[in-house]
């Protein structure tokens, strides 16, 4: 096991940044930056021991900093997902957040914590980034103190342990934004996809959950069972054509159960993803169009890429029936989600 650091470049606030390339035993590597607390690459071996960069994402930081990105690997808070409208009400007071996404308030804002520099604390096989979310921070109330800590373990596991304390009560979602390609390149469609869930979230046109939960069965949200991802994808409405689909999770919000497996066919990978939350936002990188710079100069065509976000349920502040997401003082918000690599 080794951890090894390098200069990652300067923000244009001059802020230098750091990358943290974490390895284990086997070869497998997975590269983190304090920028965003950002997961920038992931290496691990094919059936025949090949290896290869598995998440989407960029060469430089510049491109992270200023190109549009889609949150490749980063870390999405204060709340993950959208906010109907960008408000929500919280204790007898109306709160107003940056509306970054038309009408409504997405991943956290303009400057959501995507786009902060962490403080990282290196560990043997850990690091360990930490952020103070200041009270107002995109309209969302309380200074709010986050550690993200990223492990690497020799049994091909990278785990990614939150939490969160604040000094008022304020709603609190985060998740990892990864997008996997299991191949390394060309498209997502041909992997095979279970998900551990019976239940998704309807969504209106501007990708707000209604509120109700339907069965996945005899609809194409069914991954019960191993399924190409692009077997049904067609006869889902919407434009661009895709899955963006939150799952609720049987969790109870301690123990880390498996909640997705994905497998491709061609190169034998396995990714696992365990995780202590009661949803998984299914999302097949629909708005990637070729634009921009890919790592090796390549843009991302649509579904290139295909995300698990771990997390609650998008816009629980608005609604009563799902789970809270609210954190009040002398709480500790926890979430664990874990990543098991392997080959068939």
């Amino acid at each position: 096991m080794s951890l090894q650091t390098k200069p990652f470049d300067k923000l244009s606030d001059n802020t230098e940044v750091t990358l943290f390339i974490l390895s284990n035993n086997h070869g497998l590597t997975a590269s983190v930056t304090n920028y965003g607390a950002t997961l920038v690459n992931l290496e691990t071996p094919d059936r025949h021991g090949k290896f290869t960069d598995i998440v989407l994402g960029f060469d430089t930081l510049d491109d992270y900093e200023n190109h549009n990105s889609p949150y490749f690997g980063c870390t999405v808070g204060r709340c993950a997902g959208r906010i109907a409208h960008g408000r929500f009400q919280l204790d007898g007071r109306e709160y107003r957040l940056a509306t970054n996404n038309g009408a409504h308030h997405l991943h956290g804002g303009w400057n959501g914590f995507n786009k902060a520099c962490w403080k990282a604390e290196p560990g043997e096989t850990t690091v360990k980034f930490t952020h103070l979310s200041p009270d107002g921070d995109e309209g969302y109330p309380g200074n709010l103190a986050v550690t993200v800590v990223y492990t690497l373990t020799d049994d091909n596991v990278l785990h990614i342990d939150y939490t969160a304390t604040t000094d008022k009560p304020t709603p609190i979602n985060l998740t990892n934004h990864a997008y996997f390609n299991l191949a390394g390149s060309g498209t997502i469609l041909d992997h095979e996809l279970m998900i551990a869930s019976t239940k998704y979230l309807p969504a209106t046109d501007d990708l707000l959950p209604t509120g109700e939960i339907h069965s996945v069965t005899n609809t194409p949200m069914d991954f019960t069972t191993p399924t190409p991802i692009g077997q049904r994808i067609n006869q889902l409405k919407g434009e661009p054509i895709g899955y963006d689909h939150c799952y609720a999770l049987d969790s109870d919000g301690k123990t880390a159960k498996l909640t997705a497996r994905a497998f491709e066919p061609k190169s034998g990978r396995v990714l696992e993803v365990h995780t202590t939350e009661p949803g998984v936002v299914f999302y097949t990188g629909n708005f990637l169009n070729g634009r921009g710079p890919g790592k090796g100069g390549r843009g991302y065509q649509q579904h290139a890429g295909f995300c698990l976000e771990t997390q609650h349920f998008p816009d629980s502040i608005n609604q009563p029936t799902f789970p809270s997401v609210v954190l009040r003082p002398g709480q500790t918000y926890r979430q664990k989600t874990s990543l098991r690599f392997a080959v068939l």
